[in-house]
């Protein structure tokens, strides 16, 4: 089996949908492939914004403390092999053939037995198994949707469970208020536990989650933002200083990325109650190295050129407001394709102000939200917009017209898109060099 192969196999069980939530399903598979899960200490991170950044902060602050530290993540934006990586090292292509060819025939055969299993399901089932067999000290594991229901969910217990930014994303799964997805997010805690929840949450979002960690018996600790100063932001970084007086530095850019800092910052200190040795330098060392590819990514500042993968309101709001920040209001040209699934009228509201011309396409997926529909609610919003065939056309004419306007290129929309754009934008700007 190659490498393609094993990805292909992954992908083909995506269309194989269980009849409805639960995590029984899960709980089969990972009895059968002799519980990795149990053999593991994590950190559990749910929301719908903010969990990349958070957990690649908390993965790098924890390798430089030494600590054997896996990170479980999705979806990838380029290389499938993004979602599963110890000590900031993706998982091998080799090792991953490996568990697909070891775990694939157990996944089908539970099929033939009723059990439909997921692509979600196989994946992190698979990344247990990697993460226990490489004896990793700690894993940080990313909530896939929801909480309460996603496979990530088996395991039996987290040294903290964390709660990110909630918005309006997957209503037609999670419910149709931020308070039902808080409730589904918040079903990530566990009994005698610890939870740390972002600072800047709705107050009836709160009550959800503090109701939920009194049952569970958790500590609960809500980050505080106002904890970190502001020193000065520029596209290369924030500049930030901790109560104590700690200078630290992050290349993940944006004012959602403090209130991120605050929670990863608040973990730390309950990890230190709880006998974990992080000295300040860790905190510094693995703060500038925390890098997520497609989550404000300046891939080039002449001409400006950012990545970025939000999707929904609470994303694009926080893009938005990022960009007027860094950009002195100056408005720029847009790159965007969206799912069919998503609130594009509600995503696209906030950036109404930063967009001079954007160009539309259609995401290589079944759930993508054509091109032209996308123009036509831009065109609605009094944007001009232009649909495009494919990738490598809307990359070229968008740089050609932020060249042209003397402004910038912003792409956003999905983070699936992201990921296609990626190397084309790496190339055509390596061309211009």
């Amino acid at each position: 089996m190659t490498y393609d192969e094993a990805v292909r196999a992954i992908d083909s069980l995506e269309t194989f949908r269980a009849a409805g939530p639960g995590l029984e399903r899960m709980q089969i598979l990972l009895e059968k492939m002799g519980n990795p899960e149990k053999k593991l200490r994590y950190i559990h991170v749910a929301g719908t914004n903010g969990k990349g950044s958070t957990c690649t902060m908390l993965a790098e602050i924890l390798r430089a403390a030494g600590y054997k530290t896996g990170l479980y993540m999705s979806p990838h934006v380029v290389e499938f092999t993004e979602r599963m990586q110890i000590n900031g090292q993706e998982i091998p292509q080799d090792e991953l053939i490996s568990l697909v060819e070891e775990y694939l025939p157990l996944v089908l055969s539970l099929r033939e037995e009723g059990c439909m299993l997921t692509e979600f399901e196989c994946i992190t089932a698979m990344a247990f198994a990697w993460f226990a067999r490489k004896s990793c000290d700690i894993v940080v594991l990313e909530v896939g949707m929801g909480g309460r229901f996603d496979a990530t969910n088996c395991i039996p217990s987290a040294l903290v469970s964390v709660i990110c930014s909630i918005s309006l994303d997957h209503t037609a799964v999670l419910g149709d208020t931020v308070e039902k997805i808080a409730f589904e997010k918040a079903g990530i805690l566990k009994e005698n536990g610890v939870c740390v929840c972002y600072g800047d949450l709705p107050r009836g979002v709160v009550e959800i989650i503090k109701i939920t960690a009194e049952l569970q018996h958790n500590r609960f600790v809500q980050a505080r933002p106002g904890d970190l100063a502001f020193i000065d932001a520029s596209f290369s970084g924030l500049l930030l200083q901790w109560k104590n007086g700690l200078p630290l530095k992050l290349r993940l850019l944006g004012d959602h990325q403090i209130q991120n800092a605050a929670v990863v910052l608040t973990v730390v200190e309950e990890l230190r109650r709880q006998g974990w040795n992080i000295p300040d330098s860790a905190l510094q060392e693995g703060m500038e190295k925390a890098v997520v590819p497609a989550r404000m990514e300046v891939l080039s500042l002449e001409p400006l050129v950012i990545l970025d993968g939000a999707h929904n309101p609470g994303g694009t709001k926080a893009l938005a407001q990022t960009m007027k920040r860094y950009n002195r209001r100056k408005r720029v040209v847009g790159l965007m394709g969206m799912m069919r699934d998503k609130d594009a009228v509600g995503a696209l509201r906030s950036l109404e102000p930063v967009f001079s011309k954007v160009y539309t396409l259609t995401p290589e997926s079944h759930r993508a939200l054509p091109a032209a529909e996308l123009a036509q609610v831009w065109e609605k919003c009094r944007i001009p917009a232009e649909a495009v065939s494919s990738p490598e056309e809307g990359v070229k004419l968008a740089l050609q017209e932020a060249l042209k306007t003397k402004t910038g290129l912003l792409c956003c929309g999905s983070l699936y898109l992201a990921g296609e754009l990626r190397p084309l934008l790496q190339k055509e700007l390596e061309e211009m060099k």
